[in-house]
């Protein structure tokens, strides 16, 4: 599902989390055993950039705020078995004030055996394919294999 948030609601979600008394629980996880697939991220990345080369887009630099963003949430989602988009505007607002990004855009996927079939399932996607054809310049992927040798993949994407 494509998630984009606008500098403006970004800095005043910043702000609000800044100032506010209230805590949201993310529930009790246990440890989670997972494992970085870093070949398969940056096959991803090449598959990611031709596609945005054949249709005249800019390709996508890596940053290691991003990425430190997507592997956390991959180790979220794998703790509670499922693929959300949950917490995203916590996770942009902290890349935002990291990187003073103008925008900030997620896909999430699993269980595709293969970065090929991962990104052919978000091009199959009309809101996935938004995102991933964006006006972005900064990705991040983080593709982590659970204990059952389940893959999940979070790429972040930022304007800067």
């Amino acid at each position: 599902m494509k998630k984009a948030v606008s500098l403006l609601k970004l800095t005043v979600v910043a702000m609000l989390l800044c100032t506010a008394c209230s805590q949201e629980s993310v529930g009790e996880l246990s440890t989670i055993e997972s494992i970085s697939v870093p070949e398969f991220e940056a096959q991803l990345l090449v598959k990611v950039n031709e596609h945005r080369a054949s249709l005249g887009l800019s390709p996508l630099q890596n940053n290691a705020a991003a990425y430190q963003e997507a592997s956390s949430h991959n180790d979220y989602m794998i703790g509670r078995g499922n693929i959300s988009h949950d917490n995203f505007e916590q996770r942009a607002s902290r890349i935002v004030l990291e990187t003073f990004a103008k925008e900030v855009g997620e896909n999430v996927a699993w269980n595709h055996a293969t970065v090929n079939l991962a990104l052919e399932g978000w091009l199959k996607s009309p809101p996935h394919k938004s995102t991933l054809e964006g006006a972005y310049t900064h990705t991040a992927i983080s593709i982590k294999k659970d204990s059952n040798g389940t893959l999940y993949y979070t790429q972040i994407f930022i304007q800067q």
